[in-house]
């Protein structure tokens, strides 16, 4: 009993650490870290914290690398690490944590809308779970534009009594700009990391198949999308000192973010998945948006908007009605196999029979030609 509770507590802190992520980047952020660079830390932290993983646990069962599984593998940095990541970060800087969060939760609508134009999922539309995921997707999409193009008035919350003095100087001396063109910006990058994201999850799911050693995949993704993005950032950043982590602020971030949020958390959610299956895991993306919405709250002072507000409950309702679908139909097909596999053993069962009985039959002829014979001599 105490067990069953180990995945779920797992899963929650993991949604806590993520939150975390969303403020120490903004923090970073505002105090002159710039996103690139960021990324590039993130992914080498990464890189070094998921490869003991891949050699210890790896070595004996690791497929040969070959070069179309190289071309797959960086096709998967491009996606699940380079602009994922990049889209994310630079959104993020030019919106809140909250709107960052929120729009994270169309990953779903976007994996499935991929899903389906690659053929690697039905829609199954005169079907309930087919119409649910649909909707879902329809819902969801809609929340995001709403989230991105309307802000409205401020909801009347007041202020906290609680001050994190450091969080208000960076948000004193940030340079980041508040104009309306950012305001739309923002939320726009995040979207297309969600979905580089989604486009990862359909090369990923080609990958496992001719690639089943997923600690070795994500060291080499994460390796792969450090050089992209660094020679991005070079390019971007000329300044020397820009990459300095003496910042006690910028360490923090990128540690954390490479050490934690990528290396720790593929572990976990791994795990998670191998013991509670992959709608358990995804149910918890709407935790994040509520832990993120209270933080920024009360440690950052973020004012909530009506259009966010709204935006935030269409793209969650949009969420559970896609898992919904996905669940039922996943359990229709189970189901379906089922059948097929008791069908197959009824047949196995009635052939082994059949043969028995041929056999007996057989025996008993050799047996009476035999005794015939004897009877004659």
């Amino acid at each position: 009993m105490a067990w069953d509770l180990v995945p779920f507590l797992a899963i929650a802190l993991l949604q806590v650490g993520y939150a975390g992520l969303n403020i120490i980047s903004m923090l970073a952020m505002q105090s002159g870290m710039n996103p690139l660079i960021l990324v590039v830390y993130r992914l080498v932290f990464a890189t070094i914290a998921i490869a003991p993983f891949a050699y210890f646990m790896e070595w004996k069962t690791r497929p040969k690398i070959t070069i179309p599984i190289l071309f797959q593998l960086f096709l998967c940095s491009l996606t699940g690490g380079t602009g994922n990541m990049l889209f994310y970060l630079v959104g993020l800087k030019h919106s809140t944590p909250t709107i960052g969060s929120a729009l994270s939760n169309t990953l779903p609508a976007f994996t499935f809308i991929l899903a389906v134009l690659f053929r690697q999922e039905s829609v199954g539309i005169k079907t309930k779970p087919g119409q649910a995921k649909v909707i879902g997707t329809i819902i969801c999409v809609g929340g995001a534009l709403l989230l991105s193009f309307y802000h409205g008035h401020t909801i009347g919350i007041s202020v906290p009594s609680m001050h994190w003095t450091y969080a208000e100087n960076m948000e004193k001396n940030s340079s980041t700009s508040s104009s309306h063109g950012n305001a739309i910006i923002g939320p726009l990058l995040i979207i297309a990391s969600s979905l580089s994201w989604s486009v990862w999850f359909i090369i990923q799911a080609r990958m496992n198949k001719i690639f089943p050693a997923p600690y070795t995949g994500t060291t080499l993704m994460c390796f792969m999308a450090s050089i992209e993005c660094g020679i991005i950032a070079l390019f971007a950043k000329h300044d020397i000192s820009a990459w300095s982590l003496s910042n006690p602020m910028w360490l923090v971030a990128s540690l954390y973010a490479g050490i934690f949020c990528s290396a720790l958390a593929f572990v976990i959610t791994s795990w998670a998945i191998q013991v509670k299956g992959p709608l358990y895991v995804s149910v918890f993306s709407p935790l994040l948006l509520v832990i993120v919405a209270i933080s920024s709250w009360a440690l950052l002072h973020e004012k909530l908007y009506v259009g966010t507000a709204l935006g935030s409950i269409l793209i969650v309702l949009g969420l559970f009605a896609v898992l919904w679908g996905k669940n039922k139909e996943m359990k229709r097909i189970s189901a379906i196999e089922e059948i097929e596999a008791a069908k197959l053993d009824d047949a196995m069962i009635q052939k082994d029979d059949l043969e028995l009985q041929v056999i007996a039959d057989d025996d008993n002829l050799y047996v009476t030609t035999r005794k015939e014979k004897h009877q004659e001599n």
